[in-house]
């Protein structure tokens, strides 16, 4: 599913590509996956080193110094986003692994490779269009894991606080990015509702709890950006059902 050509210019674009983007925004999905993992059973084994070099092998393979340190930043702004998130939906403190990597990531850079580093990781968090496309995509796999985590629960009172975390985190798009964070929200809910229609084993959790999402979503956005999302939202979920009925 695609979504609607960008009116806008990544400028980070020439340094990491869209689909060097999307793919440090997987990286960090599977590199949280290991962590969470980790933190939560601790007879899983984890080598830390391994992901360490994974992520400086990545990142050290940009053409030029710049690139370099813009990928080493979506890396950890994609580890960061993911563990906050985690830590809200799940009532933890803290993640010790992904510190770890994080701690070791950022101690193993010379003081000029630190302040590039810092320099766009800020820059990531200011500039909406930047590096718009691992934004979708993080955002997208991020919202999807705590919705399916919502509906793994086994009763109400346990979903409500990853449901509650995974609202907050959209309507934070919508403060934090007042003018694309409305896509990043309806790309998110698109596929949301695309996994809910494509399983019909899904748990009576996934579609109250979906419901309830839209419902929140409903009663604090303005009206307008709300129908602005359900119609985004609603168009690329009619193209899939299109699509799906064309391959059968």
């Amino acid at each position: 599913m695609q979504t609607e050509a960008p009116v806008f210019t990544d400028q980070l674009a020439s340094m990491a590509s869209p689909e060097t983007q999307r793919l440090a925004a997987r990286m960090a999905q599977e590199l949280f996956a290991h962590l969470f993992q980790a933190s939560a059973d601790t007879s899983t084994d984890l080598d830390l080193k391994a992901l360490e070099n994974q992520c400086s092998n990545w990142s050290q393979a940009g053409e030029n110094e710049a690139a370099k340190s813009l990928r080493l930043a979506l890396l950890v702004t994609g580890l960061d986003q993911w563990g906050l998130a985690y830590s809200q939906a799940f009532g933890l403190t803290a993640i010790p692994a992904l510190s770890h990597l994080i701690g070791a990531l950022r101690t193993a850079l010379d003081s000029t490779a630190e302040a590039r580093f810092q320099q766009f990781f800020s820059h990531l968090g200011e500039q909406e269009a930047d590096a718009i496309d691992f934004k979708i995509e993080l955002r997208r796999q991020l919202h999807l894991s705590l919705w399916h985590a919502m509906s793994a629960c086994d009763n109400e009172a346990a979903a409500e606080p990853i449901l509650q975390t995974l609202g907050n985190l959209m309507l934070a798009l919508n403060t934090h990015m007042p003018t694309l964070g409305w896509r990043l929200m309806a790309d998110a809910l698109a596929h949301i509702q695309i996994r809910l229609l494509s399983d019909p084993e899904a748990t009576p959790l996934a579609q109250t709890g979906t419901q309830q999402l839209f419902a929140s979503l409903r009663q604090a956005l303005p009206q307008d950006r709300y129908q602005a999302i359900l119609a985004h939202s609603g168009q690329a979920v009619i193209a899939w059902q299109q699509a799906r009925r064309s391959e059968s």
